[in-house]
C-alpha cells in the first residue's frame, strides 16, 4: 500500500481494501494494538485479557463474516468522564473488544490513504505527530508576530459530525464499498447507557479505536480552507487554534470558521470561542491543558515553559492550565 501511494493510485481512489482488512497478519497486528492498549470491557462483558485467552479462535471468527460482508458491530458502552479544566463530563463510548480490533484492521489499512491527505496543521491522532508538536507550533507562530489568536471551540464536535456527510468525504478516496459499509456500520451501531440502547443519528462516540481518523477527514476540509486563506492555523482534534498578526484578520478568520462550520452541519460553541490579542497585559488562552500568556523578566519560574527562540527580557511562556 505505501509503495502504490508513492507511486500514486489511479484517480485518487481505492477498490480493493476488504482483503487486507481480513488478512490475518492485519488482523493480528490489530488484536497486538489492543491487547497493549487495554482498557474496559463492552457490552459483552469480555474482558481484553478474556479475548487473550483464545485469541486465535476469536480472530478467525471475526475474519469469516468480515470476508461475507456480515460484521456487525455492538452498541459501544457509555460512560461519562470528567472534562479537564471544566466541571463539565464528556461522553466516552467504549466498544467490545471485538470491535476495537476490526476498528484497529480498518484504521490500519485506510489511515495511510488519509495521512498523505491531511494538511500540515493537522496534530492530533496522527502517526508521527504528538501534542508536543502542536504545542510548539504555537510557541513559534506567538513568537514570530501573531498576537492575535481565535481561539475555537466546535459544540460537541464527536457527537455532531453528519454521518452522511462524512462517509462523502471517506468515499472520495476509499471506492471499497464493503469497507465503507463497515465504517458506517460503526457510526451507526448507537450506544448503551444505563441497560439501554440508543440509535446514533449523527457523530462518532469518542473512546472507538477508529473514532480519531473519520473526526479528522471531516476537518480536513476546514483546514485546507484555512491554509488557502494564508491563515495559521494549529489543530489538535476538535482543539483549533488560528493565530494572526492583526485584529482585523483574526475576526476575519473566526467568522470563515462560523460559516464553514454551518454549511458543514456544526455549530460554533459562542460561549467558548473568541478572539485574544495577546499584546495586552494579563490576556492569556488555554490549548491542550496549557495555559499561554506573556512573560516579563529573564528568571525561571517552576513549572514555566519557554520557547527554544525568545527575546531576552521578554517572550511566550506556558504553564499547564489550573484545573
Amino acid at each position: 500500500m505505501l509503495a502504490a501511494l508513492a507511486a500514486g493510485v489511479k484517480g485518487s481512489k481505492w477498490f480493493s481494501l476488504i482483503d487486507k482488512v481480513y488478512a490475518e497478519r492485519t488482523l493480528g497486528l490489530a488484536w497486538e494494538k489492543v491487547r497493549i492498549n487495554a482498557g474496559a470491557c463492552g457490552v459483552d462483558g469480555i474482558t481484553v485479557a478474556r479475548f487473550g485467552k483464545d485469541s486465535p479462535t476469536r480472530l478467525l471468527a471475526v475474519k469469516e463474516p468480515l470476508q461475507r460482508n456480515r460484521y456487525q458491530p455492538r452498541p459501544v458502552k457509555r460512560v461519562w468522564i470528567p472534562k479537564p479544566g471544566s466541571a463539565e463530563k464528556r461522553p466516552l463510548g467504549i466498544p467490545t473488544v471485538t470491535d476495537r480490533v476490526v476498528q484497529a484492521a480498518v484504521r490500519m489499512v485506510i489511515e495511510p490513504i488519509f495521512e498523505r491527505e491531511f494538511a500540515p496543521a493537522s496534530y492530533g491522532f496522527r502517526p508521527g505527530r504528538s501534542c508536543r508538536d502542536a504545542l510548539r507550533r504555537v510557541d513559534e507562530l506567538l513568537n514570530s508576530g501573531h498576537l492575535h489568536v481565535v481561539d475555537i471551540d466546535i459544540q460537541g464536535y464527536f457527537d455532531a459530525i453528519p454521518h452522511e456527510r462524512l462517509m462523502a468525504a471517506v468515499a472520495e478516496h476509499v471506492a471499497d464499498g464493503r469497507v465503507l459499509a463497515l465504517l458506517e456500520a460503526f457510526l451507526k451501531a448507537g450506544v448503551m447507557e444505563d441497560m439501554e440502547s440508543h440509535e446514533a443519528e449523527s457523530g462518532t462516540p469518542q473512546g472507538g479505536v477508529i473514532s480519531p481518523l473519520p473526526a479528522n477527514i471531516y476537518l480536513n476540509a476546514l483546514d485546507w480552507l484555512l491554509a488557502r486563506s494564508g491563515l495559521q492555523a494549529v489543530r489538535y482534534a476538535d482543539d483549533i487554534v488560528v493565530l494572526c498578526r492583526d485584529a482585523a484578520s483574526a475576526r476575519a478568520a473566526l467568522e470563515e470558521v462560523r460559516g464553514w462550520l454551518e454549511a458543514a452541519g456544526l455549530k460554533l460553541h459562542e460561549g467558548k470561542s473568541r478572539v485574544v490579542d495577546m499584546g495586552q497585559p494579563g490576556h492569556h488562552f488555554d490549548y491542550l491543558g496549557y495555559r499561554f500568556w506573556r512573560g516579563r523578566g529573564g528568571g525561571r519560574r517552576r513549572r514555566h515553559r519557554r520557547p527554544s527562540s525568545r527575546r531576552r527580557g521578554c517572550g511566550w511562556r506556558r504553564c499547564r492550565s489550573v484545573r
